[in-house]
């Protein structure tokens, strides 16, 4: 099936997916999606018992989507260049700290407990893996989704303070954990005797430090142009070519492409409308990008529940998924916990912040993406099912249970 084929499908889904929500559910949009998307692969599971042709067509139709590649290469840049664009940099600038921390230390230490508690689990439910490839796991998992986190915290009215760190932590968390994977990725390939720490730490300067000047200077770059004229559809192209740019060259120099992004949104979301745009080019930019975000979140959304049709149904590896479950909260709890002990009088943060954002760190996409970039042999197919299962858990348990939450802890 080709490229436009697919993507007609997609849409058409996702549009009717939309309207069921809208019309009659009323949940959270993304959340909403994913859920009638998931029912409706059920659906085609069960009618598949029946006439096994559709359900032979639908898993085609899936498993010709590269979701990696799709995700990672493709719609991710876009989605974070629309949340970066409305973040505003004082916020941001305030809490510079403890974001940094989160999105650094935190996910380094979420990955060691996550796949050092995850090897033991699994040793005593009688599944050997390799502690590396546990390690992997951990790389993969403790990144927070900024998609699934951006979307869903419209909904739940969360504080400002506590709104900026957990938007903040998940704008530049996946660009770290990105790298993380990348590294331990490498060790599992060539043996750990072969990866010196030399390398390690260049990779690790040159993806970090490397995207981060490069969004500043893009975004330099495009403000300066946009300053020099008037005129909105071209402000609007300028922003579009800019992201694409951007992730080219992150892509081609090996820089983080996210981290990129993120830092060339919000330098020009909070330069861009004071000095270089109208108030009819920052209604028409914002509003391009507000149509870009929820148009990529809905496909995305519904290809997450739609990998159900090519998630491995196995008893063990299902067990696994919902022990993993605590396994995961307990990490990014224990993870966040320093960070916040050590900047929380300075900052004042908001009673159970821990709390709060432990629960409020949703997984998505962008663990999936991860799991299927694993090699057959670094048990690919337990680490898609688990982390689905984890995904799917994330999404819609504490999706639809952070808004509540949130009033409970601060009694409103």
């Amino acid at each position: 099936m080709d490229i436009f084929a697919i993507i007609t499908i997609l849409t058409i889904l996702s549009a009717a997916f939309a309207f069921i929500n809208t019309k009659f559910l009323k949940l959270p949009f993304t959340i909403g999606l994913m859920i009638i998307a998931m029912c409706f692969t059920l659906l085609i599971v069960i009618v598949g018992q029946f006439n096994s042709s559709i359900l032979e067509q639908s898993k085609e139709l899936i498993q010709s989507i590269d979701f990696k590649t799709v995700l990672l290469e493709v719609m991710l840049s876009f989605l974070l260049f629309a949340g970066a664009l409305h973040t505003k940099l004082d916020d941001l600038a305030k809490h510079r700290a403890p974001i940094m921390l989160f999105a650094t230390f935190g996910v380094m230490v979420s990955t060691f407990l996550v796949g050092g508690i995850f090897y033991f689990v699994a040793e005593a439910v009688g599944h050997h893996i390799d502690f590396i490839y546990c390690l992997l796991f951990g790389a993969l998992i403790s990144p927070t989704d900024p998609i699934a986190v951006l979307g869903i915290l419209k909904d739940a009215k969360a504080p400002k303070k506590l709104e900026i760190k957990i938007v903040g932590e998940s704008l530049f968390n996946d660009g770290v954990g990105v790298v993380v994977f990348l590294v331990i990725f490498s060790i599992a390939q060539r043996g750990i005797a072969s990866v010196e720490a030399e390398e390690v730490g260049l990779l690790f300067f040159e993806e970090v430090f490397g995207g981060i000047a490069l969004g500043l200077l893009m975004g330099w770059v495009g403000f300066k142009i946009m300053k020099t004229i008037d005129h909105y559809e071209t402000e609007v192209m300028i922003t579009l070519a800019m992201v694409m740019g951007i992730y080219s060259i992150a892509h081609a120099v090996h820089f983080s492409g996210p981290l990129a992004v993120v830092v060339a949104g919000i330098f020009i979301g909070n330069k861009s409308p004071e000095i270089a745009w109208s108030k009819t080019t920052q209604n028409y930019v914002d509003k391009f990008w507000e149509l870009i975000d929820v148009f990529l979140n809905a496909i995305l959304f519904v290809l997450i529940g739609f990998e159900l049709l090519i998630v491995t149904i196995n008893g063990e590896y299902i067990l696994l998924g919902v022990l993993a479950i605590p396994i995961t909260l307990i990490a990014r709890y224990l993870a966040l916990k320093g960070p916040i002990m050590l900047f929380n009088k300075k900052l004042e943060f908001i009673p159970k912040t821990d709390m709060i954002m432990t629960w409020g760190g949703i997984r998505g996409g962008i663990s999936i993406a991860l799991a299927l970039s694993l090699q057959p042999e670094m048990e690919r197919e337990l680490f898609l099912t688990v982390t689905y299962v984890i995904v799917v858990f994330s999404i819609i348990g504490q999706g639809l249970t952070i808004g509540p939450l949130v009033k409970r802890v601060l009694g409103r």
